[in-house]
């Protein structure tokens, strides 16, 4: 993909934040469901490392390199003519100027990037580190000249045996991210409980995201709560395969 279409696409990505609230990016894996969501009349896609590494064989949690997943993703971001975000998980070992270089190449206008370092042992970056990794993500777009769209996550929630008991903590990460450029923030594993996805929206000036699913999720709900922005995560690929096994187990043997 030429750098010119790249820079309208993140340019493009940029203002449909600012003109959905929510803004919906339906997660895929495949070129087959890029095209599918697409067609369905979403102007902007996110791939998820989940649903990739499942529809590749691969374990989640970095178990492709970060080359595997380039490969992996570039003919889905060229297969549809909408801006593209792909899920990074939290680097693969890179340093920001080569993840984002890397992203650019393969035609990717946005990223999310987690604060759980799975090729060292899964431990969790402080809040100071991963502001500084997201630092240098936006850094380095900036420097490219393509405003790629930086999403950072949190995965405090995720890891707490009481998510209210780490909401100060989260609270203050994601402040530190969107003080470090991140466009978003993305605090995974609260997205059923309405007082903390309250409290990480009004915390924040940037929009936030939260992982949805397809069916059993409304809306209108995440819009009153206040967040930004909307993924499926693995959520959407769970509940086609919940649903393909419906259509199918008539005709099994």
């Amino acid at each position: 993909m030429d750098l010119n279409t790249t820079v309208e696409r993140a340019q493009r990505l940029k203002k449909l934040h600012a003109e959905y609230k929510p803004l919906v990016l339906p997660t895929v894996w495949d070129v087959w469901s890029a095209r599918t969501a697409a067609d369905a009349g979403f102007p902007a896609l996110t791939i998820g490392s989940h649903p990739l590494a499942d529809s590749r064989g691969a374990e989640d949690h970095e178990g492709q390199t970060f080359e595997e997943v380039l490969a992996a993703v570039r003919p889905i971001i060229a297969a549809v003519d909408i801006p593209v975000s792909v899920d990074l998980e939290a680097g693969y070992g890179q340093e920001p100027a080569d993840l984002v270089a890397g992203l650019i190449e393969v035609g990717g206008v946005g990223l999310n990037l987690e604060d759980t370092v799975h090729s060292d042992g899964g431990r969790v970056r402080d809040t100071k580190e991963h502001a500084t990794y997201i630092a240098g993500l936006r850094a380095a777009a900036d420097k490219s000249g393509v405003p790629v769209w930086v999403n950072g996550r949190t995965d405090l929630f995720l890891h707490a045996e009481d998510p209210a008991a780490v909401l100060d903590e989260a609270i203050e990460r994601l402040r530190a991210m969107e003080q470090a450029g991140a466009d978003s923030v993305y605090p995974v594993r609260i997205q059923d409980d309405d007082d903390l996805l309250t409290a990480v929206t009004s915390a924040v000036s940037i929009p936030v995201n939260s992982t949805a699913h397809p069916v059993k999720h409304d809306l209108d709900r995440f819009r009153r709560l206040g967040v930004g922005r909307v993924t499926y995560g693995p959520l959407l690929q769970i509940a086609l395969t919940d649903s393909m096994k419906d259509m199918l187990r008539p005709w099994a043997p």
